[in-house]
């Protein structure tokens, strides 16, 4: 259902029972799916592609040009997947030619005042509190959860099923499954309450924190750690992806707390 004191380009594909409060702005090229709710004073900008059943409330602003000086107006897309939430005044930038799109993935919630800059990947299932912001190119694992006024520097990746503490500096990669708090940027344990929530047994948690025990605790460096990480713990799925995921790191992971004295 269109207001009449909104605006949807006629270019613009709407799909079947969809709300555009008053004087929300639908741009051209711009793809909304079944159920979505777009709220007043919501800007929806080239490129997007917005899934089904989604809120978006006022002030957003989605799929705008990205902030970056490079950029040249290159057709570039902006993705949200079905069941996510964006919450007030959240901001959303399009691709540039590095990935020439932004995405943000199934239920997922991003609270007010959230930016996402071009570049981005936020996977499914990751709750972003208020005024949290990812600079470009960041790359967010499934359900991740930042705490408010989270700041992640360009490039940076967060692990799956991560804990970040509110007012964070991200400056390094942030593992699977682990809490990461305090400044300089550290691990502080194991997200074992994240993990007991979406089913983890707790003999696969324990599994995770002596992983990371020897990773940090026993004074070996990365690599001596992922030796004996990959020669002594059994191979399972949540093993070899923190191994993928250290052994890919490009900007190094977060250190340990005692090791940033």
């Amino acid at each position: 259902m269109n207001q009449p004191l909104a605006y949807v380009h006629p270019g613009a594909k709407i799909a079947k029972n969809v709300t555009i409060e008053p004087f929300a702005m639908i741009h051209n090229n711009v793809e909304i799916g079944e159920g979505t709710w777009v709220g007043s004073n919501v800007t929806i900008m080239e490129g997007a592609r917005i899934g089904k059943n989604c809120f978006i409330y006022p002030g957003s602003v989605i799929s705008a040009p990205p902030q970056d000086l490079k950029y040249s107006g290159e057709d570039t897309i902006t993705i949200i997947g079905d069941n996510t939430t964006i919450r007030e005044c959240v901001t959303i930038n399009r691709g540039t030619t590095d990935r020439w799109k932004t995405t943000v993935g199934s239920n997922c919630l991003i609270m007010a005042y959230c930016h996402i800059a071009h570049d981005c990947n936020v996977s499914d299932g990751c709750i972003f509190s208020n005024n949290s912001t990812l600079a470009g190119h960041v790359n967010v694992g499934p359900n991740v959860v930042m705490a408010g006024m989270v700041a992640v520097h360009q490039f940076v990746s967060i692990g799956h099923h991560s804990f970040v503490t509110g007012g964070a500096l991200v400056r390094k990669d942030v593992p699977p499954f682990v809490k990461a708090a305090r400044e300089p940027l550290s691990y502080v344990g194991v997200n074992s309450v994240g993990l007991r929530r979406r089913g983890f047994a707790p003999e696969k948690i324990r599994e995770i924190q002596q992983i990371y025990r020897i990773l940090y605790q026993k004074n070996y460096n990365n690599t001596q750690a992922l030796q004996i990480i990959e020669a002594e713990m059994e191979a399972t799925n949540e093993r070899d992806e923190i191994l993928e995921f250290i052994r890919a790191s490009k900007r190094g992971i977060m250190k340990g707390y005692f090791n940033n004295s």
